[in-house]
């Protein structure tokens, strides 16, 4: 027998997650300290957990036709077959091609947060992305289709009681065509999913960090990888 436990690694990384948050929450007085701390927890869990071709950061998304989204607080993107990263004054633009997820950070979750999570989110779905035909051994491959873009909200607690109820619910089927949101955590409370008919449930977890993260990489993997970016469509700028 090794003595390790796998329940109790799963309980103790839900735990770690939980306690920053906590931590974030009741350190600082400035709401805006707080909801940067809040970013950065999710931020950093991501950035270690989640495997390597994927990375996670605070960012705008932009596309070959010039248009950007809003700043977005957690940006899953491909990192591997990203051709280029912007940075300027310290802010990251990522191509619309390489995304994979876009969640929203929050202190607390409510109407009114969700609402804008699914405003922000719908600003990343409508970029346009370009696909080309993938060179292989036998020849080109049709250009693949992009492919949905996961997005969500993350969060510590909830405005609602329950947590998790039917005002959640509410909340998360009002949305836009574009705006919907897959997935999401409160880390005090539990989990959301939407399923392939935009159907929501919530699911009250003993571990729902560690949930969350899983459920995550599931998706991903689902997804494959991103569409051969056409680097050139966005060389048209410098004409």
């Amino acid at each position: 027998m090794s003595g390790w436990s796998l329940p109790v690694l799963l309980e103790r990384f839900h735990r770690d997650i939980e306690h920053k948050l906590e931590t974030a929450r009741a350190s600082f007085a400035h709401s805006g300290t707080k909801g940067d701390a809040s970013e950065e927890v999710w931020l950093k869990m991501l950035q270690e957990y989640l495997p390597r071709r994927y990375t996670a950061t605070k960012a705008h998304v932009v596309d070959s036709l010039g248009n950007f989204s809003d700043q977005i607080d957690v940006v899953v993107f491909d990192r591997q077959y990203s051709p280029f990263i912007f940075k300027f004054a310290e802010q990251e633009i990522v191509p619309a091609e390489s995304v994979y997820a876009v969640f929203e950070a929050k202190q607390t979750i409510n109407a009114a947060l969700v609402d804008y999570a699914q405003r922000k989110v719908g600003t990343v779905r409508r970029l346009h992305r370009t696909s080309l035909p993938i060179p292989t051994a036998n020849g080109l491959a049709p250009a693949k289709k992009p492919g949905h873009i996961i997005g969500g909200i993350l969060s510590f607690e909830s405005d609602w009681k329950p947590a998790l109820g039917d005002p959640l619910l509410k909340a998360l089927n009002d949305h836009e065509a574009d705006e919907h949101l897959d997935m999401g955590c409160v880390a005090a409370h539990g989990t959301f999913t939407c399923d392939a008919d935009q159907l929501h449930t919530a699911v009250p977890e003993g571990k729902p960090a560690t949930a969350f993260l899983l459920e995550l990489i599931a998706r991903l993997q689902e997804l494959a990888t991103v569409p051969m970016i056409d680097v050139r469509a966005y060389a048209n700028w410098l004409k």
